[in-house]
This record gives C-alpha cells, sequence and structure tokens, in this order.
C-alpha cells in the first residue's frame, strides 16, 4: 500500500491540496462571507427572532460559497476517480442541488422564516458545507467497483 501512495504522489498532493481549501473555506467562513445566521445558529435560535439579513448580499454570498465549494470537490472526485463521465455527472448533480437548495433556502426564508427555523438550518448546512462531497465518494466509488 505504501508503494502503491509513493507511486501516486501528485495525486496525493492533488488531495491533500483540495482538501485543505475545503478547510480554509470553513476556517475563514467569518471573514470571506455574509452570514449572520452563522452566529445566530451558534446561539440559542429557537427562543430568538431571525437577525436582520439583507437578502441579496446572503444570497449571493451563499452562492459564492456553494459555487467554491462545488468547484473544489469537483477537482477532488476528479482527481480521485479520473472519469470524466463522473465529472460530467457530478457537474449536473452540483447544479441541480444548487439550484433547487437555493430556491427552497430563500423561499423558506422569506415566507415562513420564523416558523421554520429548523429547515433553514438544515437546508444552509448543505449550502455551505461540501456535504454532497460526503455523499458523493462512496456512491462513486460503490459504482466503480462494480463496473
Amino acid at each position: 500500500m505504501l508503494k502503491n501512495l509513493l507511486q501516486n504522489k501528485t495525486k496525493v498532493f492533488y488531495i491533500l491540496l483540495l482538501l485543505s481549501l475545503l478547510v480554509a473555506i470553513r476556517a475563514y467562513e467569518n471573514t470571506i462571507f455574509y452570514d449572520p445566521l452563522l452566529a445566530y445558529f451558534k446561539r440559542n435560535y429557537t427562543q430568538t427572532a431571525l437577525p436582520k439579513l439583507n437578502v441579496i448580499k446572503l444570497f449571493f454570498s451563499m452562492g459564492f460559497r456553494f459555487y467554491l465549494n462545488s468547484i473544489i470537490s469537483i477537482g477532488l472526485l476528479k482527481v480521485l476517480f479520473d472519469d470524466s463521465k463522473v465529472v460530467k455527472f457530478s457537474i449536473f448533480l452540483y447544479s441541480v442541488f444548487g439550484i433547487l437548495l437555493m430556491v427552497s433556502f430563500f423561499f423558506i426564508l422569506l415566507k415562513f422564516g420564523e416558523t421554520n427555523k429548523m429547515n433553514l438550518f438544515y437546508i444552509r448546512r448543505f449550502i455551505i458545507q461540501p456535504v454532497l462531497l460526503i455523499l458523493f465518494i462512496p456512491a462513486f466509488y460503490y459504482q466503480k467497483i462494480n463496473n
């Protein structure tokens, strides 16, 4: 196994680099992105009202963060599987999920925000965290070993 790992030094380097980028996005989220919900959900949010939000700024910030996470995640899938079909399918899935998640988040925020805080919390998690990557890696690996 170690011999195989040493033969794929560049692959390991790119995997570590891409994972480091995902960690950096998470580490600097307070300074890079506009998201007053970060602090809100760390507090006792069930007892307090939603903070005042600049919805347009929040939309673009969350969209940009999803876009960055998606690009890095697709790059990671490319390095791991080295298959253009996986990359194309991932791009399609990230596009569809991105649209669905963003539309549903802002629909719930604007129409039912105070009554559906838990839905906002979980949909927001899918947008700002690379959760889809955690789902796609085992799925594509399973598909690869079955073919």
